[in-house]
């Protein structure tokens, strides 16, 4: 398992990167990301849906927030990013899925 620090700069890292795509398709497909207290939110214009990204120090994991479903991501050292265990989507193609799933548009970051 990786230690604090080392999570604390991939998940940095990660976040940074995410909230740029985000912030960048925002307008595009109307919402807004948004980054608070080392999480990141994504709200919609068109429906009170927040969708929530956080990293989970003690599990060495960033947790996703989003269609009343808490999905659980951990690093993986050969992708070189966080990854769902069940299906080995990253975090930017999950965060794609459930943005698509929710505009009903097709989204790219």
């Amino acid at each position: 398992m990786m230690d604090e620090q080392e999570f604390r700069q991939h998940v940095d890292e990660a976040l940074r990167h995410l909230e740029r795509q985000l912030i960048a398709a925002g307008d595009d497909y109307g919402f807004e990301a948004d980054m608070n207290a080392g999480a990141l939110t994504v709200e919609f214009e068109d429906s009170p849906s927040k969708f929530v990204v956080s990293p989970q120090t003690p599990t060495r994991q960033v947790w996703v927030s989003a269609h009343s479903k808490s999905y659980k991501l951990n690093w993986d050292t050969v992708e070189g990013t966080f990854v769902l265990p069940e299906t080995g989507q990253s975090l930017k193609a999950l965060m794609e899925e459930a943005l698509t799933k929710q505009i009903k548009e097709d989204v790219e970051l």
